[in-house]
């Protein structure tokens, strides 16, 4: 039986995780979208997408979610932050008081590539994957540190943007953004 994804669906890109995650091939019936500790409670795993983490961050503390969404991942839930998702895995974000799950030993700093105006796309090697995938980075964050326990699964000029510790995966990037699914089904398999 497929298991049963839940999107954050606070804010941000959450819609387009949706469709990734059917063109991968995922029943539709079984993707839920998750604003509440309800809605996580009925999901075997999350995907954290890209948004704006200081509002995302205060409207789960809001609702509990975020306590529930901790407990969840230290009982084993897969979980996979994209961009501003991966900001909210972060352990410390850089220059920068601001809530966080710290559920990755890792060290983010927000906008490393600049402003919206610097987006851009481009092919990456990921660990465990076959073929390369198409990465869009829009104002992306890059993992400056990380712990020991901490895979790194992707880099772009040198610097972090795909690591993976157990169960938990942040990506800098917006796979969504793209026709490539391999990410999201190497999260299906976690």
């Amino acid at each position: 039986m497929a298991p049963q994804v839940g999107v954050l669906a606070i804010q941000g890109s959450f819609q387009k995780h949706i469709e990734s995650l059917i063109r991968a091939g995922h029943p539709a019936d079984q993707i839920y979208e998750v604003r509440t500790p309800k809605d996580l409670s009925q999901v075997d795993r999350l995907i954290i997408p890209g948004g704006e983490s200081t509002t995302v961050g205060l409207l789960m503390q809001h609702t509990g979610l975020d306590q529930t969404i901790v407990e969840r991942a230290h009982q084993g839930m897969p979980i996979w932050g994209t961009c501003m998702g991966m900001i909210m895995l972060a352990r410390t974000v850089e220059n920068r008081e601001q809530f966080s799950l710290n559920l990755l030993n890792i060290t983010v700093r927000r906008n490393a590539f600049g402003a919206q105006v610097h987006s851009f796309e481009t092919k990456l090697a990921v660990v465990g994957l076959v073929d390369p995938i198409e990465a869009v980075f829009i104002r992306a964050p890059i993992v400056t540190e990380h712990g020991p326990e901490v895979q790194v699964l992707s880099t772009f000029n040198d610097q972090i943007v795909a690591v993976q510790h157990n169960k938990i995966l942040g990506t800098s990037f917006h796979p969504e953004l793209t026709t490539d699914t391999q990410l999201h089904r190497y999260f299906l398999n976690l």
